[in-house]
């Protein structure tokens, strides 16, 4: 925009001086030439007085001593001054007793006719054609350094105020990139033309509206714990009262896994537009990785790992890591049959940091129908691949769904 701001003042600058200068440039051959025509005028009647009032050798002397050269051409056919041959010019004039200025070869010719007691005189003198141009190209010049002068502070002016205009836009622009990344506390400087400043404004009150919002959202969800404190509090008493062995520690589990799973969705509603946080995915995929080794013995699963040696920084909290890894894993345990191989495999990702994160398996693969939200071919609710790919994008990464090497889906996390 500041670019086509500043292209647009240049044109128009452009056109303005095309307009007044092209005119007085092609004016100034014709100056010039009047003044030289003009100053060899003035010489010529000078000499007029003194015609019939001096004697032919006094009329010589006194054109001799003239800035341009002078011919007079007297009654009995001798010429005083320059030496010139009588041109058509010079015999016209004497013939209809009027002043000539006629374009030759050599110049302007200028002739004035003079009567006297002896006959009619004619005075004649050349203006070089060097001299009927003299000073216009230098003039020219002139006028295109003014043009290129007015031209450049043109477009200084119009960069400046350009700058005025673009960089409050650029600044909401940038507002709005850290609103979208969660950084929920930026806010626009009301600063430029008024319809910027109402913008910024407007741009403010959305984002305090969605700090209020997500204020009411995470405090409601911070009340399942309280509402569910209770349930599970007489969850436990009737857990206490089964007499069956294995079964009080199996139910118990079973009630502490759901405590710890309230409990990690009201951490994250809670860190909602926050600051955000990293982890080791190295650490995080191994412990996931032991503990559905352990299922995957139970049914006969063959699992095929790849770990990186070294720490590798996600920027994603822990929870949500393991959170998506637990429900692309429980997808194969749920969605193949019993014997099924799988594997997952961690990586650096390639030119930057952050990783690729693999599960892959041995099954039938992905449905289409599948790949949407809520939508479950096998009488799940279809969000397992969901909450996978919300945590890959709210890290910034992306998830994707292919075919794996051995003919079943391929799952890939990238993490920034």
């Amino acid at each position: 925009m500041r670019r086509r701001l500043t292209l647009l003042v240049a044109a128009t600058t452009c056109l303005v001086l095309l307009a007044f200068l092209v005119p007085l440039a092609l004016l100034l051959p014709q100056v010039a030439a009047d003044r030289a025509v003009g100053r060899a005028t003035g010489v010529l009647q000078t000499i007029v007085p003194l015609i019939g009032s001096n004697s032919d050798d006094d009329v010589a002397l006194s054109v001799q001593g003239q800035p341009v050269p002078v011919s007079v051409f007297a009654p009995g056919g001798a010429v005083l001054g320059a030496p010139a041959e009588p041109t058509p010019a010079v015999r016209l004039s004497i013939a209809t007793l009027r002043s000539l200025s006629v374009q030759t070869g050599a110049g302007r010719e200028i002739v004035v006719p003079v009567s006297s007691r002896q006959g009619t005189y004619a005075i004649r003198t050349v203006v070089p054609a060097a001299e009927l141009n003299a000073g216009v190209t230098r003039s020219w010049l002139a006028l295109a350094g003014l043009g290129v002068a007015l031209v450049l502070l043109g477009l200084l002016v119009a960069d400046r105020l350009a700058l005025t205009l673009v960089a409050p836009i650029t600044a909401l622009s940038a507002v709005s990139h850290r609103l979208a990344l969660a950084e929920l506390s930026a806010r626009a400087a009301p600063e430029g033309p008024p319809e910027v400043q109402e913008v910024a404004a407007a741009l403010n009150h959305l984002a305090g509206r969605i700090q209020d919002l997500l204020r009411e959202e995470r405090e409601q969800v911070a009340d399942l714990s309280h509402r569910l404190r209770t349930p599970l509090t007489a969850l436990r008493l009737e857990v206490e009262s089964l007499s069956i062995p294995g079964e009080a520690e199996r139910v118990a589990a079973a009630a502490d896994s759901i405590e710890r799973a309230v409990t990690t969705v009201i951490q994250q509603a809670r860190r909602r537009g926050g600051e955000k946080q990293t982890c080791d995915a190295t650490a995080v995929v191994r412990d996931r990785v032991a503990f559905w080794s352990v299922l995957a013995e139970d049914t006969d699963r063959q699992v095929r790992s790849e770990l990186p040696a070294v720490p590798l920084p996600v920027s994603i909290p822990e929870d949500e890591l393991a959170a998506a890894l637990d429900a692309l894993l429980g997808n194969v345990f749920a969605h193949t049959p019993d014997g099924t191989a799988f594997g997952v495999r961690l990586r650096a990702r390639p030119g930057g940091p952050g990783a690729i994160l693999e599960v892959s398996d041995a099954g039938p693969g992905f449905p289409a129908e599948a790949l949407h939200r809520g939508t479950s071919g096998a009488g799940s609710t279809g969000l397992g691949l969901d909450i996978a790919r919300r945590a890959a994008e709210t890290s910034g990464g992306s998830l994707r769904v292919e075919t794996g090497p051995d003919g079943g889906a391929l799952v890939r996390l990238e993490l920034p």
